[in-house]
């Protein structure tokens, strides 16, 4: 068990650890750095003795299981993701410190809980080679998760008693609930044309604005006035071939971001949204998840309110994760995270104390759960 004197150590352990992990931009765009940020943390787990990495790579993007050898179903597995969004500017992917908070792309989601995680797995395997605790790191999580603890826990069965991902909820906070995801490609065909002679051409942005306007106006109409609890959608991207500005364009898309709730369906929102859009619009899936129940833990609840001095919230989460993956499997899933802000923006932080409260939360879970029979 590790002692409350050695809190300072683990802090600058850890702090330099996510610092390092920021100055790589591990993105999708970069893929030379993301294998790059793939191999740092590799070696980093290379130096244990008796550990077994077992290396995949799915859709060009890798990701490893490290554990005792020969492991096959361990009973604690340990998930995090080394990818972090897109900036314009490479120059932004570096960090500073300022008032107890490490600054920087993917501080918060997820290289300082990685951090976590890394320096807990090599924690408890020096003391323990032969402990039942496996660490899986992948590398497409804000893409989808799909190559990643999708392909691990699908294709590559991989399985255990209980995991852990610190991706969700907060210090204090532990997220048993998540909302479903659905990404659709929207695409509206027109007619090109002068634009100084609207008439003769149609514009497809126009109607698909439109359309979008009512998809808007349906979401609304779901909306509760008690909590966010409910279904929500988000234009992110729209786009046409365009180049010219005196030109109509032949075609126009949007990718439109819905979050949803029970008891609304990956199936139910399919036949609705294409009624709701016309005939106009030609609706294309990217990623379709259905919501996920995160069974709670009273022992994890309870070691977490002993760290932080706080009582427990257990939260309902509009995010998704990577866990949707593993409960679909009826495995449980464990998830708290650091104190972060401003995820997926330039000044995104994570606060450097909650990191070393979460580290000795799962030392302590962990080292307490694999001695249950």
């Amino acid at each position: 068990m590790t002692k409350p004197s050695d809190s300072k150590q683990i802090e600058e352990r850890l702090t330099a650890l996510t610092r390092d992990l920021i100055l790589i931009p591990s993105i999708p765009s970069r893929p030379e750095d993301r294998q790059r940020c793939y191999e740092f943390i590799r070696n980093h787990l290379d130096g244990l003795p008796d550990i077994e990495i077992r290396e995949f790579e799915h859709k060009g993007a890798p990701s490893l299981v490290a554990g005792a050898p020969d492991f096959k179903e361990p009973k604690i597995l340990m998930c995090g993701h080394l990818d972090v969004i897109t900036h314009p500017d490479i120059s932004f992917y570096r960090s500073h410190i300022k008032d107890g908070r490490i600054y920087g792309p993917g501080a918060g989601d997820m290289k300082g809980a990685l951090a976590v995680l890394l320096e807990v797995f090599r924690a408890i395997h020096t003391r323990n080679p032969s402990a039942s605790l496996a660490i899986a790191v992948t590398s497409d999580e804000e893409l989808g998760g799909e190559a990643g603890i999708g392909y691990l826990f699908g294709k590559e069965n991989l399985r255990c008693k209980v995991a852990m991902i610190p991706d969700g909820g907060s210090i204090d906070e532990v997220t048993v609930e998540e909302k479903g995801i659905l990404h659709l490609q929207l695409t509206c065909e027109g007619q090109s044309g002068h634009a100084a002679r609207p008439w003769l051409g149609v514009n497809p942005i126009e109607i698909l604005m439109e359309r979008l306007a009512a998809l808007q106006k349906y979401f609304k109409g779901l909306e509760r006035k008690e909590d966010r609890w409910y279904p929500t959608c988000a234009v992110t991207v729209i786009s046409t071939e365009n180049q010219t500005t005196n030109r109509i364009p032949s075609n126009a898309s949007a990718i439109v971001d819905i979050r949803f709730p029970p008891p609304f369906t990956v199936n139910k929102l399919l036949t609705e949204i294409p009624a709701i859009l016309g005939e106009k619009i030609t609706v294309g899936k990217i990623i379709a998840a259905e919501p996920t129940h995160l069974a709670p833990d009273e022992l994890y609840r309870k070691i977490t309110e002993e760290v932080t001095g706080k009582k427990v919230k257990l939260i309902q989460d509009d995010g998704g994760s990577d866990a949707r993956f593993i409960a679909a499997h009826g495995i449980p899933v464990k998830m708290s995270r650091p104190i972060v802000g401003n995820l997926h923006a330039v000044d995104e932080w994570v606060d450097i104390g909650s990191l070393v409260q979460l580290y000795h939360i799962y030392e302590q879970y962990i080292e307490q759960k694999l001695k249950e029979k």
